[in-house]
């Protein structure tokens, strides 16, 4: 009981405080604004950005879910980045123990995107003549599935990756086949996971 106490005051301190961080920087940048300094206005606006996509991160992390097939989700590994230099906003969350772990990696306004849809919309460039790249739809998405067998292990990979708009959904599974990742994406909330970070 005392746990369950402790965690919803923790809770609503982090709640409050981001509340107070994003109306800090508000005003910041409207006072800075109003006084003519551009700069100071611009960079309480990207910390009021970071702020939303950090909030928005951990919105989505919410949605994901806490299985894939037989491997939990390590909850205590899951992350929220945000750079507005970089990309807008970084989700991590990954499955199973070290032996075999899945990663799921969310990137919004990824670099990558304009060339994954220029791979995707010339389906011979998609598609390699040797079997290791196909591309694959998933929940009306298409994608980019990728082979890789360890030399020394003899064990198959597979990394998936589905561009939506500007963000990039990449899920790496180890030690598998085709049909079992394919599997775990069709659990992925993928159209909500679209329109949240838009």
């Amino acid at each position: 009981m005392k746990k369950i106490y402790f965690l919803s005051i923790l809770l609503a301190i982090c709640t409050l405080s981001f509340g107070q961080d994003f109306a800090k920087n508000l005003e910041t940048a409207k006072s800075s604004y109003t006084g003519g300094n551009l700069e100071d206005a611009r960079f309480a606006m990207q910390q009021m950005l970071n702020d939303l996509d950090i909030a928005i991160g951990k919105e989505v992390l919410k949605m994901l879910p806490t299985k894939m097939e037989t491997y939990s989700s390590n909850e205590k590994n899951d992350n929220v980045t945000a750079n507005t230099g970089l990309a807008g906003c970084l989700i991590h969350r990954d499955y199973g123990a070290e032996a075999k772990m899945l990663t799921l990696d969310i990137m919004s306004n990824s670099p990558l995107v304009g060339s994954m849809n220029a791979i995707l919309s010339m389906p011979f460039m998609g598609n390699s003549g040797d079997g290791t790249q196909k591309t694959v739809k998933v929940q009306g998405y298409k994608g980019i599935l990728q082979k890789s067998v360890d030399t020394e292990t003899n064990k198959t990979s597979y990394s998936l990756q589905i561009p939506m708009n500007s963000t990039l959904l990449t899920l790496n599974v180890p030690d598998t086949n085709e049909a079992e990742v394919l599997k775990m994406a069709n659990t992925l909330p993928i159209p909500q996971i679209a329109k949240m970070v838009q």
